[in-house]
Formats: C-alpha cells, structure tokens, sequence
C-alpha cells in the first residue's frame, strides 16, 4: 500500500462506519466484473449507511478522486472496472424501506437483489417487471445504473418504466430528490445556485437546443440503451430527473434508495417451446409467435444446448427438447385460467403449423416444468463461457438491438460478418423485442485477435446503423461500447451528452470513462496479448482444462456464486455476503497470483489462505456453476502446495486420518465417548487443535458394523453380488445405517459384500495430504477391481465418500481401472432407483402419506 493509499485509507476509516479495504487483495477482487475488463482499484469501501457514501463522495471530491458505485459486479461491458474507489452496495445496503401495497410501489436500497425483491413480493402477490437473466445476484442499483429489461420487456418495458423517483448523491456531495415534478416545483427547482439547481438548467437547455436532432437520432426502438436519455425529456410527461440517471451507468449520480413501481404477479402462466432447424427461421417465426400476444418470447441456439448437454447443472434439465434443433423459440403467455393460456398456446401451435414453421413443440403448463426451462434460458450466458480453451464466446458486440421486424436479416448479416472473420457466435436474447446476444468465438490472448475484436465491433456499429438500431439494448455502453456512442449519435448529440456529463460532474469523478470520453475498447483488457499465467506442477490431474491456470480462468465473472437463495453454491457467500467468499473472489485472487498482478509467491501465502480458507469443497460450484469452475479441486491443490511450503500442521492431520481416528475410537467405546464429553477434553481439543467446546462429537459404535457383519447370517440369495462401501462413519460411528443397508439390499436379492477397503481419501484429499489420499485411492481401485472385472456394482450411502471414487480417483490415478469403478459406482438410492426390476420386495411403513424433509448432502446435489 503506498504512503496515499494508507493517508487516505485512515482519513476514509476515521469519517465512516462502513468496511474500508486498500490491501492488494481487495483491488484484485474488485479489478474486474462479468466484462472481458480488468482495472485495479484505488480502493474499496463497503457502507453500511448512506452517511458512508455521502462522506466518501465529499472525500473523494475534495482530492479529485474517481468513484465508482457498485452492485453485483454483473456488468458485461465493464461498467463496474475503473481506477476509482468502489463502493460495494450488496453487503449492507440491501435493505427494503418500505412494501406500499394501495400505491404499488416499494422503496428499496439499491444493494437489493432482484430475486430478493421477488421473494419479498411473492407472497403479496406482486412482482418486479424487469427481470434480467442474472437476477439472482443482480442488484437494483445496478439495474437502475443499466436500464435493465430482460424476457418479459414486450410487457413490462426496462427498469425505467419502473422507476418513480429516487434519492441520489451529487458529484460535490449534495443530496437530491429527484422524480418528477409539476410546473410549479420545476420552476423552484431551476432557481438557485446548487447543483442540482444548475443541472435542472442545464438539462431543460439542452432538451431545448437539440429537440430536433433527439427527434431524429434517436434509434425507434423497444430497447436502447446507449448513451445518455435525452430522449425521456421530449415526451408528454412531467419533467423527472431521475430518467436522466437510469441507464447512466454511475457517472451522472449515485442511487442511494430507489422508489420502484411494482405489478401484479400474472395468475397462470404457460410455456410453448418451439423446435426449428436453423437459428433463421427461428426468428423468422418471430412475427407470427408476436401476433398471438406472448408475455416473453426467448431465442436459444444450438451452440447452448450442445453446451448444456455437457454440463453438470443443465444436462438433468435438457429433457424438454426433441431431437438436434438448431435454434428454440421459448414463447411464455399469461392468462386468468389454466384454460385460458393452453387456448393462447393451441392457437400459436396452429398458427406456426399452418405457415409451416417449427418441427416440435414442448408444451410445460405446470410451474416446476416452466422454472426448469427458464433456468435453461437463464444459464445461457454462463454456459457459453463453459467453452473449454482460450477461444471463449465473448460479450462485446453482445447486444445490438433492431426493429423486430427487421431481425431476421439483421442476424443473416451477422453471421457473413462472422463468417468473414473466421469466427462464429453463440445467440441467445430476447427476440420479441429485436434484441439478441451474439458472442463471437475470440482468444484475446493473441494480438491478431484483440484486433479482430475491434474491427468486428467497428463493422457491427455500421451493420446496427443500418438498420436503424442500437449497440445496446440493454447492456449498457461501459468500456466496450462508448467509444461508438458519436457514431451512432452524431457529433451534435454526442457534443451534448458530454455537456450532460460535466454539468453533473464537474471534475469528471463519477465512474469516469464510460458513455462519454471512453478509452479504446482494446485498452484495459483482463486477457490481452501480453498476459501471461504461470504454469505450475499439479498433483491432480487438470489436463481437461488444460492445466491449472485455464481452471481457474474458467470463471468468467458472472457472479451466479453470489446467488444466495436457492441452490449449494455458494455457503461461504451465502453467510458472509462478501465478494472474498464466493467463488469468483477465490479464481480472481488466484489468477491474479498467476498472472502477475499479485507477486507469484503469493499462489502459497498465509493471505491466499485465508482467501480459500471458507470454501467447505462442497463441489457446489462444479454442479452450479455454468461454467463447472471446480474450486474445491483448485483448493485440494492449492492446499497441497501450501503445506508444502508451510508445512502440515496437527489439526490437518487429524482430520486427514478421521478412520484411523473412528477405528480406535470404536475399539475404546464406551470409553472414548465419556472423554470427548468431558469438559477438560473438549478445553484441551479447542486449545491443540481449535474445535469449539460446543461441538458434540459423533459417538463411537461398539460393536461396530464390521463386528455386526461378518456374524450375522445373510438369507439366500439370488447369485447377484453387490459391494457395500461401508464408510468410516457408518462403520464406527453409525453403524445402523449400515445394517439397515444391508438388509435393504439382502431382502432385494443380492449378496452383499464387503472388501478389505481402506478410507476412500476424502478427508486427505480436503486437508492437502494428496500423497496418503492416492495411496488410498490406489489400494481401494485394486481390492475393487475384480468385482469390477465381473460387473459387481458398488454401492455406498455417504455421498462424500461414494463420489470420491467417481470424481477425485479419476484425477488421481491413470488408467482403466479407476476409470470402470467409477462408471459402476453408485450411490444407493441411484441404484435402487435404475434396478430394472424390484421383484417381490414391498417396503412396509406404518408412515406411509407421511412427508419428510431431506437433507440433501451438497456433494449429491
């Protein structure tokens, strides 16, 4: 930190209540958000209080410092990277003010995520028309500072048909109320020598002067987002400044609470998916499916649904689709009744039948069937971004926006542009509105490609002028798309929008760079021509990713980590709130380690430790994760080079040996047991290897579920075997879950077996000690084989252990064998459930009707 950071940093700390953070670590986890862009930080600063920001902006004025406001850190064109200080709003200011439910209207802080909201409204029978495909981690703030729309915008419009005023902070520190005004106040509001009462001036100045070139330039269009929105400000409606600050991306005001008008949840909704050959006609469907009145009407093509058969998450919901298409056609309706939407989807199928279009139809009327596809629609951007290698789909030319009508050519064009460049692209948006995300195939780590992405940019600004669009119909300008805002604007306009700009912020400290005066957008790349990441010796196997480095470059930045109501993925965020604690905090600081903006020796210090230190390898994020970023594999080997340098201290060990620990146990029960409730052991196990007091450890079993085995007497069997994995839990500490196993799958017809297997390794692959964790792996694979070479399925009931051997061996160990035992390797409910015939065996419960709640284990997830 240098002299100025650690001057400002104090002087910061000592006027505000919020988290101050000027570490290296903490710039790194803020250079860089779901844009292909990297930019360090001045400095971060998480308020819990609107006094926090409005001290900070004061500061920050007073030494002619950028700031930058922040949400989710979602933006895909670099909105939220800048040389600034960076307040986090998601942490603490999420809080919603006020439910108005006479007026329809809530007032929110703008750290609220938008699921949040909806979760909120739900069972008041509301909802938040925008509704953004990153709404799990997308914050308010951020979608006022975008002007978001998303999948049912042919309804709802974008967050500024939403929006009814809001309290912001001025450049120079000053507070403002802005929504609009009648004649009388507007005419208060333009007196006087504030400034906001100089920006009133000058906004009804510059309305006035260029009211012609508006009517003109400005693209006739559902969705445009592009530069500043002068356009509002022509209408036959009251005078309201806060439509000026929608879509403005941070840099004419900051958002400190937002009133935000609400709708009513629709009563039945309905899904049509409609199946076609190529991504054209899909979209020529456009015009037909729009005549029947859909709520939303969703393009996905073939490059996401090939990706999302591969993927961990999205292949269990991909049973909708029929057959190979080449593009669908996701057409949702609303309605009052059941009976009403399935009219609304046998005319649509109708209609496309008779005009030929389509060649399946998968019809979801119930809300679980709906929300799996959506959730499909939602990955889309992610799945992408699982593309193995360094060619990724990449967001730059990702939103241009048409008139609907004109769609269809409008993507013919694109792709011969493409063509051209030797590329293709991945397509996926919102065709009801003429807005569709094309991610061209690019490798920014080659020179010849950081051009090609410039060039292409250039000619699709040419292709969107064309045709009458915008470069952006909802993603916002940030650092890929400003520098086109003069083209596509024309010289005057864009000479205004840079007078909008400095009469908000006279000293250019308001996310500087973005909509006007913009970098290149080949400046400030996170993968240029010049990076470079270190490669180094792995003790898993990585080669699927191609090495260590491009596994954790898998993280794209989308955020979906930050999720915080639904899923596994992930727990540490989930309590902390904090970007350290997510998954893309961890791969950033990782890579900034093995790219250079943190010293190498970094990867092994004691601070990227603490980094990792909260990941519980849950596996979570390999199973939610788009992308399939595997942390808990990087942590195994991040932890593995860190003993190595440190050293393994005891309490690793312990853990790493939990059987040898059980077994013993076990044979000392009922002693053991006594001890570990004491109160002087427990002390003593807090002080030597820090476990809390208040943890009860699980009871040691005797006899135990060995004992219990091998002298009880099996009934005849059918000649069917199976292998029992009996875990170290089940054997020593539970052993009536074992018991219970057995007989479960004796009372089936099978022979159960156990082996002489030793600890499947997990608890040696989680605390680093790969070396004990392979020697187990090897041992298990060996005295597993021959039941494998016969077809004897393995069958275990701890879902940690079991899928060791279906996940971690695998990168452990080389060869076939290892391979077969995971392909017969299952866990006992999956083998129950694909047994081709139960025979004559019926479960008899006294519970039966009776409903319980499962736990799932996150490793089953």
């Amino acid at each position: 930190m240098s002299d100025f950071d650690k001057s400002l940093h104090r002087e910061i700390e000592h006027q505000r209540k919020g988290e101050v953070r000027f570490d290296s670590y903490s710039k790194v986890l803020y250079s860089t958000d779901a844009s292909i862009y990297q930019i360090e930080p001045i400095g971060v600063i998480i308020p819990r209080h609107k006094h926090d920001v409005l001290a900070t902006v004061k500061l920050a004025a007073r030494y002619r410092l950028p700031v930058l406001p922040r949400g989710g850190g979602t933006s895909l064109s670099g909105q939220t990277v800048g040389h600034a200080i960076h307040l986090d709003f998601s942490k603490y200011l999420n809080q919603i003010v006020e439910f108005n439910l006479e007026e329809g209207y809530v007032r929110v802080e703008p750290g609220v995520v938008q699921d949040e909201l909806n979760a909120y409204l739900r069972p008041r029978g509301f909802l938040l028309g925008p509704d953004t495909a990153s709404s799990s981690r997308a914050t308010l703030g951020g979608m006022i500072g975008n002007n978001s729309a998303g999948a049912h915008s042919i309804l709802y419009g974008k967050t500024i048909d939403h929006v009814l005023g809001m309290n912001v902070i001025l450049s120079n520190g000053e507070e403002a109320a802005l929504g609009p005004l009648s004649d009388e106040t507007l005419a208060n509001r333009l007196e006087g020598d504030g400034l906001e009462n100089r920006v009133y001036r000058a906004v009804q100045a510059l309305v006035e002067e260029n009211r012609n070139e508006i009517q003109r330039r400005y693209p006739k269009l559902m969705r445009r987002v592009s530069g500043y929105n002068l356009d509002e400000f022509i209408k036959d409606q009251p005078f309201d400044l806060s439509r000026m600050v929608v879509g403005s991306e941070g840099t004419l005001a900051i958002v400190t609470e937002a009133k935000l008008k609400i709708m009513p949840r629709p009563k039945f909704t309905a899904l049509e998916v409609v199946h076609f050959r190529s991504l054209v006609e899909a979209v020529e469907s456009s015009r037909e499916i729009l005549a029947c009145g859909p709520a939303a009407m969703e393009l996905l093509d073939k490059m996401i649904l090939d990706l999302g058969r591969h993927s961990l998450e999205y292949s269990r919901r991909m049973d909708f689709i029929q057959g190979d298409p080449g593009g669908l056609m996701l057409v949702e309706f609303y309605g009052d009744s059941r009976a009403e939407v399935e009219f609304k989807i046998e005319a649509m199928e109708r209609r496309l039948r008779h005009h030929h279009l389509g060649y399946a139809y998968t019809r979801a009327l119930e809300p679980a069937e709906q929300l799996n596809i959506w959730k499909v629609r939602k990955g889309s951007q992610g799945l992408l971004l699982s593309v193995l290698g360094d060619k990724k789909p990449i967001a730059f030319v990702e939103d241009p926006a048409v008139p609907v009508e004109k769609l269809p050519e409008f993507l013919r064009r694109f792709q011969k542009l493409l063509a051209a460049y030797d590329t293709v692209g991945g397509y996926y948006g919102h065709a009801s509105v003429g807005c569709v995300h094309i991610r061209p195939l690019i490798d920014l780590k080659q020179a010849s490609e950081v051009e090609k992405i410039r060039r292409i940019s250039d000619e699709v600004c040419s292709l969107v002028i064309e045709f009458g669009g915008s470069m952006s119909g909802e993603h916002g300008d940030g650092l890929a798309r400003s520098h086109h805002n003069e083209r596509l604007f024309g010289p005057v306009l864009y000479k205004a929008f840079q007078r909008v700009k400095a009469v908000f912020d006279p000293q250019n400290i308001l996310n500087p760079g973005k909509v006007v005066n913009a970098p290149g957008m080949t400046e400030n790349l996170r993968y240029g021509s010049k990076y470079q990441a270190a490669e180094i010796r792995t003790h898993y196997d990585f080669s699927h990713q191609g090495g260590f480095a491009r596994a954790v470059e898998m993280c794209s930045g989308i955020g979906v980590c930050r999720k915080t109501l639904e899923g596994t993925m992930c727990p540490s965020y989930m309590a902390t709130r904090d970007e350290e604690h997510s998954t893309r905090g961890r791969a950033n600081a990782l890579r900034a380690a093995l790219s250079g903006s943190l010293p190498l020796e970094d990867l092994t210090s004691k601070r990227m430790y603490q980094v990792l230190d909260l990941c519980l390898e849950c596996k979570g994020c390999k199973g939610e994760c788009p992308s399939n970023v595997d942390m808990a594999k990087i942590k195994y080997e991040f932890l593995v080079h860190y003993y190595e340098k440190h050293g393994v201290p005891l309490r690793a060990r312990l853990f790493a040996h939990l059987e040898t620990l059980n077994r013993w146990g076990s044979r000392m029960a009922p002693v053991s047991n006594w001890i570990l409730r004491n109160p002087l052991a427990k002390q003593l196990l807090k002080t030597t290897i820090g476990i809390t007091p208040q943890r009860d450890f699980p009871p040691f079993a005797r006899p135990n579920l060995l004992d219990w085995f091998h002298s009880h007497t099996p009934p005849s069997s059918s000649g069917r075997q199976v292998v029992l994995f009996n875990d170290c839990f089940m054997t020593y500490n539970y052993p009536e879950v074992g018991r219970a196993a057995t007989e479960l799958l004796e009372r089936l017809g099978f022979e159960v077996v156990l082996v002489p297997k030793t600890c499947c390794g997990r608890p040696m692959i989680s605390k680093g000690l790969v070396t004990e964790a392979r020697r187990c792996a090897a041992r298990n694979v060996e005295v597993l084989k021959p039941y494998v070479d016969r077809g004897v399925p393995t069958v275990g009931c701890e879902p940690s252990c079991l899928l060791t051997l279906r996940d971690e061996y695998l990168d452990l160990l080389k060869g076939d064998a290892p391979q077969n035992l995971a392909k017969q390797s299952f866990l006992i409910e999956e083998f129950l459930d694909h047994l081709p015939e139960p025979g004559n065996f019926q479960l008899k419960s006294q519970q039966t009707g009776r409903k319980l709640l499962l736990h799932s284990h996150c490793h089953q997830k």
